[in-house]
């Protein structure tokens, strides 16, 4: 059993700022946080990511992925929105990291309300199969493992990983690591677009920190009980 709670970000993955705002209002003290994405962003811009941001702990799922200039400029314009984690893509290389962390460190002059990066490795989209349409011949896991200790190395303080990877990844780099887990479903629930799935409890165990879940919370008939009935398995996990 996990000796450390394992904690709840419900995503609110909608263009509608109605929508949102509403399950945000509905999730308020039964989710630890509520993740934005590109979706909500780029639809409703960020004076609403911030307002979403004001009453509850933000992750900012942005995905950032380009020249590590860029990459930089971009965080220190959403450094206003406080976000407590937030993303860019491993694939970035370690130089586009190290910009990012150190972006980071500027916006908040070191101090401990600095966002904390994480490096996204492989998409719980993606397969064996996905990997090698895009050239990549190794296994998720040896890919997120590889991927994931360059980006702790270059600077990173955590990873977005599915998970299967929990396991070979701390053993990997210890308990340090903050690792966020999408891609998680409780039974019953429908894959949707998912194809590297566990339940809470299954990523509980493996050592996630975070867990993310979406549309089994969103889509429930009462958002608020499924989103509670989630942290009543993540607190069995963890005694």
């Amino acid at each position: 059993m996990s000796s450390t709670r394992t904690r709840l970000i419900a995503a609110l993955d909608t263009a509608s700022y109605e929508e949102a705002t509403q399950w945000a209002t509905q999730l308020e003290g039964k989710v630890d946080a509520i993740k934005l994405g590109l979706e909500f962003t780029y639809a409703c811009g960020l004076d609403a990511v911030r307002a979403l941001g004001e009453h509850q702990k933000l992750f900012l799922d942005l995905k950032l992925h380009d020249i590590p200039n860029t990459v930089a400029s971009g965080l220190k314009a959403l450094a206003p929105l406080r976000p407590f984690l937030t993303t860019i893509h491993a694939l970035g290389g370690p130089e586009m990291i190290a910009r990012a962390r150190a972006a980071l460190e500027e916006s908040f002059e070191g101090g401990p309300d600095r966002p904390k990066l994480l490096a996204v490795t492989v998409l719980t989209s993606m397969n064996e199969q996905s990997l090698a349409e895009v050239g990549i011949n190794d296994t998720p896991l040896d890919e997120v493992v590889r991927l994931g200790k360059m980006a702790i190395q270059a600077g990173a303080d955590g990873l977005v990983c599915s998970a299967h990877e929990l396991v070979a990844l701390r053993d990997a780099l210890g308990n340090k690591p903050e690792l966020i887990v999408p891609g998680i479903r409780p039974a019953g629930s429908a894959l949707d677009d998912q194809k590297r799935v566990m339940s809470p409890t299954q990523a509980a165990e493996a050592g996630a920190d975070w867990i993310v879940v979406g549309r089994p919370i969103t889509r429930a008939d009462d958002p608020a009980a499924a989103a509670q009935a989630i942290q009543d398995e993540l607190q069995a996990a963890s005694q």
